[in-house]
């Protein structure tokens, strides 16, 4: 069969991150706000009839049983009870360790596309539990809608953001996840607020102290981005964003960034581009 449509993957920030506890299995307890931005990676798909999947475009430092994409196709191909199999091509443009869910909205893409163009029929909820599998945050993406987020990050409420223009640094360094949340100095125990705190102004984000602390390039880039407006980190980083009212104020920020410091304007989305495709 031949290849089909590209579809976005696309990358999302965390606009405020509490750490409020811990399970007795050691994940960790969160409140947090997603919004997408219309920043993506490109996945396309190619069916077989043998069942098989595989990856045609690799990805340096990922190898094919660790590839969110590779494992989302064959956990809905098992879950589903699919004879087909697919091949995929994935076009990486988010960076990676970058705190933009890239490989989280790269399963939950291959989640949403398999289940259509193999016909299997899971509803939304029975895809995003699939996800919660794979790693927290690709229920988010596989429900497509702009969230507040509770628990490890499975329970969600739609939320109304204004789609506002961001500007996304990217340090040059890769945050490791675990290694963050791992760290003893990390809050724990933040008290817990509501949404009405935090479009109110509560947008801190736990996480910052302990990721600048360890990574210089990531305090630097907040600490050039804050002259010119609220710098935030989005997940564990390392991507650092700022919020502005319109791309060309945006734009002539990006315009003055320092060199060996790549950045990016995206706008802010409260519904994910696949969904228009499905």
């Amino acid at each position: 069969m031949s290849w089909g449509k590209s579809w976005p993957a696309p990358a999302k920030l965390n606009l405020m991150l509490r750490i409020v506890g811990r399970r007795a299995d050691g994940y960790h307890l969160l409140q947090t706000v997603f919004q997408f931005v219309d920043l993506a990676d490109q996945l396309r798909f190619r069916l077989r009839n043998d069942g098989v999947i595989f990856r045609v475009s690799a990805i340096e430092g990922v190898s094919e049983e660790h590839d969110l994409s590779v494992r989302a196709a064959r956990l809905l191909q098992s879950e589903a009870g699919v004879a087909a199999g697919a091949d995929i091509e994935l076009v990486k443009n988010l960076p990676m360790g970058a705190g933009l869910g890239g490989g989280s909205s790269d399963a939950a893409t291959t989640l949403l596309a398999l289940n259509h163009l193999w016909g299997a029929g899971l509803t939304i909820e029975q895809l995003a539990e699939l996800g919660l599998r794979l790693g927290a945050d690709v229920p988010v993406f596989v429900h497509g809608f702009a969230a507040w987020a509770e628990g490890v990050g499975e329970h969600l409420e739609p939320v109304d953001l204004p789609e506002v223009w961001y500007l996304l640094l990217f340090p040059p360094c890769h945050v490791a996840t675990g290694e963050i949340f791992s760290t003893p100095e990390l809050t724990r125990d933040s008290a817990r607020i509501t949404i009405a705190d935090f479009f109110a102004g509560s947008r801190e984000n736990d996480c910052m102290p302990i990721v600048c602390k360890s990574y210089p390039e990531v305090a630097k880039a907040i600490d050039w981005l804050g002259n010119y407006a609220e710098a935030r980190l989005t997940g564990t980083g390392a991507t650092v964003f700022a919020a502005f009212d319109s791309k060309d104020d945006a734009q002539q920020v990006l315009e003055q960034l320092p060199e060996k410091l790549p950045g990016v304007v995206a706008r802010g989305l409260n519904r994910s581009p696949v969904m228009e495709m499905l």
